[in-house]
């Protein structure tokens, strides 16, 4: 049965537009919005011959009664900063007869509390919409329509504007369109935080989800709980090292990194997002995710303290708030209250996600609540714990949102769920009547790679391109009609472990957000990836107008090569996931330029060669350069014999990996690399026939972070019968003793030999060393080509 929300708080998600757009649908025509580069791509649109040019003096008509004020003042103040143009705003029921920018009210249901009507003519422009939300839409689609310089922060860039003449109906698909910024793990300033919101309303985004504090570091003022900003927002500063290899706070340290947010700056923030049409949410982290507040009040937890807000990585999450102490509840509530006072969305993230419940199985208050209450286990406490804060906000006419693991133990009565580990636990929530944000990681994780790992700045893992991206469906098709309606929308996360600076920020952000506003936005039918890289170029000149660092890695050049056994010889694809620019090559090793070789279709490479290649467009580099490198040797397409097997996970390509002459990168996600986990390599190669040996040549990858090291050592030995090995030489492979950076580690041996059989062997050092953030588990040992001349 479906559940009945409170009518109060219908009205309030329909006014910030979380509700009744997944139920209407606007008629589909044929859109063209190539030409105008217009994103995300409107539902309807009609180019028209013609233009109008914008002019000081020409007037913004605002009949009385229209809800209008954010979208004029921020069109007048946009066009006075960029354009120099005085545009006066009238009062009127008419427009005049001279030309005008009209604000009309619109009456049509059909466009919700977000759609807009745009018609521009020859002589004016009439917006049209039902709210202010959809006037700041149509307002953002006139910016798109100006030159890009409309964007620059710095001022004026050019003269008076003329857009082109044109009609568009539209509307959202989705009615939360969001991007959550995480200021925990890596603190972004109000000013960034003011430039984002200006950013998102660009995409037409309507929620920014402030992720306010997690272990690394709490940063909302709190004024009943000073010591939650003076301990609880500052860490030692570690920013040297790795995410996972930064050791705790020492005693006598000074935590000096961090910051936090005043309460006037939040009530900023928000009121900022407000006239932007944009809907702050904050998140705070219960039960778990809080060491920065159990650093500050170790009282709250299971053991007592004390605590140190960590620097970097933490995983299990152990230390959360004891279920079992009646104080944390009082904390939570009082926190929350203050809370609720500087966010006047009706909606409040709790987290919820990633705990460990070891400690409540310990704990001995806890084990008195799952008694006291008859709960059976401590999914339920958690699942008590989630519903004890959600009759509290429910008291205070705000609806909890959490991530899917408050499906565990039983879902809160009147929950929204944001599901992110897929998409089972949305389409679970939603079959049992409650609202839903998708955000699974596949597709909405905007902290994992977009291209290759070597061209790209430090991520946390995973690969997220743009076209992955773009070709997010929200609503899953096992959903029924009634069912779906409870999908609200989509949301792409920013976590920050790896992203430390504004200028990485927006590289992680643009464009995947463009393509994941077009997902939220604009119609599945006709969604057409092809017409999405074309308006593209307008929007990265709008970005380089604005100043916003963006990915290049639409156009990184991608290598596909393919080892043919059977003629021992490497067949190279290379592509773009754009199609537009051309591709050229070199066969030298050399960077490739507008003169190199174009691209004509797969390569053979048959000797020892260093392909690099890249794209082009107007004959300047478009992304970034990609690289293969192939050796031609006597092992090349052998049968290879291990004692041990390579994961399935890191196969390296297969069981040809090491004699397929292609060279791994630095990156251990390449796909060349073949992985041994916690296993010694033992490889056994039949050339075929005695032969004169005169090297073997191998590589092993090294990248602590990844638990992946250097092995012990490499000894080769040679046989002519495959029975009696003879070693004929051996080296150190020298394991770090302590954090190291990814580096590839060649290893040569000089042979003066005949043999018909080459073993190398190469020790894993089987554990993760004491130093090490997974001390204790099994590392890794990577293996590249093994060269044999």
């Amino acid at each position: 049965m479906l559940r009945t929300p409170k009518p109060v708080l219908v009205a309030a998600l329909a006014a910030l537009g979380f509700w009744s757009c997944a139920s209407v649908n606007l008629p589909e025509r044929p859109a063209s919005p190539t030409a105008a580069g217009i994103i995300p791509r409107p539902w309807q649109m009609a180019m028209e011959s013609g233009s109008f040019a914008l002019v000081s003096g020409t007037p913004i008509i605002v009949p009385e009664g229209t809800e209008a004020e954010a979208a004029v003042a921020d069109l007048k103040a946009r066009m006075a900063a960029s354009f120099g143009l005085d545009l006066p705003v009238a009062r009127s029921e008419h427009p005049a007869s001279s030309p005008a920018v009209l604000f009309k009210t619109s009456g049509d249901p059909l466009l919700g509390p977000e759609g807009y009507k745009l018609r521009i003519r020859t002589d004016g422009i009439t917006l049209e919409a039902g709210t202010d939300r959809g006037f700041l839409h149509g307002v953002q689609t006139i910016y798109q329509l100006c030159p890009a310089t409309i964007f620059d922060r710095e001022g004026i860039r050019s003269g008076p504007p003329t857009v082109p003449c044109l009609s568009i109906v539209d509307r959202p698909r989705f009615a939360w369109r969001g991007v959550l910024l995480d200021v925990s793990r890596h603190f972004f300033t109000k000013a960034f935080v003011l430039h984002l919101l200006d950013e998102l309303a660009m995409h037409k985004m309507n929620v920014l989800h402030w992720h306010l504090t997690d272990d690394q570091g709490w940063r909302v003022e709190i004024k009943r709980y000073p010591k939650l900003t003076e301990v609880g927002a500052w860490r030692v500063d570690r920013e040297d090292r790795h995410w996972n290899a930064r050791e705790p706070q020492k005693p006598g340290e000074r935590a000096t990194y961090g910051g936090f947010y005043t309460q006037d700056e939040i009530r900023e923030v928000v009121a900022y997002a407000a006239r932007r049409g944009i809907t702050v949410i904050p998140e705070i982290e219960l039960p778990g995710h809080c060491l920065s507040a159990l650093a500050a009040y170790p009282e709250l937890s299971c053991s007592g303290g004390p605590f140190t807000v960590p620097p970097g990585g933490v995983w299990p999450i152990k230390d959360v708030y004891c279920a079992g102490n009646e104080t944390v509840f009082q904390f939570l509530e009082n926190v929350l209250t203050e809370v609720l006072d500087l966010f006047p969305s009706p909606v409040i993230h709790i987290g919820g996600d990633e705990v460990d419940k070891s400690t409540w199985k310990a704990c001995p208050k806890c084990q008195a609540r799952m008694a006291a209450e008859g709960l059976k286990s401590e999914e339920e406490l958690q699942s008590y714990f989630i519903k004890r804060i959600e009759r509290f906000l429910n008291g205070r006419g705000r609806t909890l949102l959490g991530w899917d693991e408050i499906l565990e133990g039983g879902l809160a009565p009147r929950a929204m769920v944001m599901s992110w580990r897929g998409t089972q636990g949305g389409i679970q929530a939603a079959r049992t009547g409650h609202d839903v944000v998708m955000t699974p990681t596949s597709h909405c994780y905007f902290d994992y790679y977009q291209g290759q790992p070597f061209s790209e700045p430090l991520a946390i893992g995973g690969y997220l391109p743009l076209g992955k991206v773009h070709a997010f469906e929200p609503a899953p098709a096992d959903l029924s009609p009634e069912e779906a309606k409870r999908i609200l929308g989509v949301q792409a996360n920013l976590w920050t472990e790896y992203v430390a600076t504004p200028s990485h920020a927006r590289y992680m952000l643009y464009p995947r957000l463009a393509a994941m506003a077009e997902a939220g936005w604009s119609p599945a039918e006709g969604r057409d990836w092809n017409d999405f890289c074309a308006r593209l170029a307008a929007q990265f000149g709008r970005y380089e107008a604005a100043g916003m660092n963006y990915a290049r890695s639409l156009f990184a050049v991608r290598m596909k090569p393919v080892f043919d056994a059977e003629k021992r010889e490497c067949v190279l694809s290379i592509e773009t996931e754009s199609s537009g620019p051309e591709l050229r090559y070199t066969l030298n090793g050399a960077p490739p330029t507008p003169r190199s070789r174009l691209y004509p279709g797969p390569l053979r490479l048959k000797k020892t060669t260093v392909v690099k290649a890249g794209a082009f467009l107007k004959g300047r580099p478009a992304g970034p350069v990609g690289e293969t490198r192939f050796a031609a040797h006597a092992a090349l397409g052998r049968k290879v014999s291990l004692a041990a097997s390579f994961s399935g996970r890191y196969d390296g390509g297969g069981p040809l990996a090491l004699v397929d002459g292609l060279r791994g990168s630095p990156s251990h996600t390449d796909g060349r690399w073949q992985g041994f986990e916690g296993v010694d390599l033992e490889a056994v190669i039949d050339l075929g026939k005695v032969r004169r040996l005169r090297r073997v040549e191998t590589a092993f990858l090294q990248n602590t972070s990844s638990w992946i090291f250097s092995p012990e050592s490499v000894e080769v030995a040679v046989s002519r019968d495959g029975q009696a090995f003879e070693t004929a030489a051996r080296l150190s492979g020298e394991p770090p003793a302590g954090p190291a950076p990814a580096e590839i580690k060649s290893f040569a041996f000089p042979l003066e030999t005949k043999a018909r059989f080459v073993r190398l062997s190469a020790k894993n050092i089987a554990l993760c060393p004491p130093w090490h953030a997974g001390a204790g588990g099994k590392a890794w040992l990577f293996a590249d080509e093994i060269i044999v001349d």
